[in-house]
């Protein structure tokens, strides 16, 4: 008769598994051959980041994210922190007071770092009290200017870590849909857009994503560094609308407000004549005053993404943004890239011909006599004054602060009219403005 073998324990199952594992292991990446003996001192710190296929090290990468941003967040002043920080300044400000502003010397400054507890140290340093300090004969500082430092520090770091975690990749920027998912869940937050229908949240969303990107991926990478949001003005024209009081100038003025988006959107739809949701060269061409160049509007559709020929809305969002703000090295990026059209990376006197021949052709529809070219040319070089005499670069045209002119000059002719009777139509400014005067002074006394 055959024995059974002993049962065995528990411990002895396991570490046979160990053993097992730790074999196979070590065959399968190979024994730690240590060459130099830096491998002992200097400590790993690169990681590489995990493939697709490797749900659980992504997991573990995006759970140790939200609890390395849930510990900065928990490090930043809350509001009764705040309240308290205010308490202290007021308590220990320095005499005497400049108008209605109370001031603090560096002696009682540190007086209030040592009551105002750990979380407000990294402010109360001799070097921000260096920044802000300005001609006080006293040698003190605003503790109002001080404590709208502090303000701002708390609300950089808060938007950064909010911003974060929308950053799938853990890399420090945002792609385009984690932008839309940042914004379209600050929708409900902004009083000045509970007037929106959710029907054009999609639309909304689509607005005020393009200017972010226009503007901070110039060279169209899909990326934007989070870094660069937070040091760029376009957010707080976005926080701005928590504002419930925002003025109506504000607001018109303001690219992400609901009057603005409806603006832009309401113009892409009064284009739009066949209704199909996408704009054909002949509908773009009715754009502004209606006076683009055919020549213009051809180079917007070989270059621009366009959909069996015609244009969506974000393509369309880009041209609004780059006609709106032709003065921005962005948007003249924009116009560079179809002005270029032999793709030399300069304009030459052909590139500006190809375009201006347009001009005079609108010209002499309209029954005006066109404008010879050479004299044009010879202003546009002058204006640029470019480092070669026979090329105009890109940044020889932001350098010169007249691109927006250039640029104005050779694509549309309502702008070239404007720039060719600029001396009259200031000339008319300040009759306008002078008649104006006596006006107002009688209406004074």
């Amino acid at each position: 008769m055959l024995r059974k073998g002993k049962k065995k324990s528990e411990s002895e199952v396991r570490a046979e598994e160990m053993e097992t594992f730790t074999k196979l292991y070590t065959e399968l990446k190979g024994p730690n051959k240590q060459k130099d003996k830096s491998y002992s001192v200097i400590p790993r710190f690169y990681y590489k980041l995990p493939s697709e296929d490797e749900v659980l090290l992504q997991k573990l990468r995006e759970e140790s994210r939200a609890v390395f941003l849930q510990r900065r967040s928990r490090e930043l002043l809350d509001n009764e922190e705040l309240q308290n920080l205010w308490f202290l300044l007021d308590k220990h400000h320095t005499p005497p007071m400049v108008g209605e502003d109370q001031m603090i010397n560096y002696e009682d400054f540190l007086k209030v770092a040592t009551e105002a507890g750990p979380k407000c140290k990294p402010f109360f340093t001799a070097t921000v009290f260096a920044k802000l300090l300005q001609t006080d004969p006293y040698g003190r500082i605003s503790i109002m200017q001080f404590f709208n430092y502090v303000m701002r520090k708390v609300w950089l770091h808060q938007t950064r870590i909010g911003l974060s975690l929308y950053d799938v990749a853990g890399q420090g920027y945002l792609k385009e849909s984690d932008l839309e998912n940042y914004i379209l869940e600050l929708i409900p937050t902004l009083p000045q857009l509970d007037g929106l229908e959710k029907s054009f949240y999609s639309f909304y969303v689509c607005t005020a994503v393009r200017k972010f990107f226009f503007f901070l991926d110039p060279m169209r990478t899909g990326k934007i560094r989070i870094q660069d949001i937070l040091a760029c003005s376009f957010l707080d024209d976005l926080l701005e609308l928590r504002d419930e009081d925002l003025p109506k100038d504000a607001q018109e003025s303001n690219w992400f407000s609901a009057p603005s988006a409806l603006r832009v959107y309401g113009q892409y739809l009064n284009l739009d004549k066949d209704h199909n949701g996408m704009l054909s060269k002949h509908e773009l061409s009715r754009f502004g005053t209606g006076t683009l160049t055919n020549v213009f509007l051809d180079r917007v559709f070989q270059e621009c993404l366009t959909y069996d020929g015609e244009m969506d809305y974000k393509t369309y969002l880009d041209f609004v943004l780059a006609m709106e703000n032709r003065r921005e090295p962005q948007a003249l990026q924009y116009f560079f890239r179809l002005l270029d059209v032999q793709g030399r990376s300069y304009l030459n006197v052909f590139a500006l011909n190809y375009f201006f021949r347009a001009i005079q052709e609108q010209m002499r529809q309209h029954g005006q006599e066109p404008i010879s070219f050479a004299d044009v040319k010879d202003e546009i070089f002058d204006m640029v004054k470019p480092a070669d005499p026979l090329k105009i670069t890109l940044q020889d045209l932001i350098n010169s602060n007249h691109g927006e002119t250039v640029v104005s000059i050779l694509i549309d002719l309502n702008g070239f009219w404007t720039y060719e009777n600029r001396e009259v139509l200031m000339a008319e400014n300040n009759n306008s403005n002078q008649s104006d005067a006596p006006q107002q002074q009688d209406q004074d006394m």
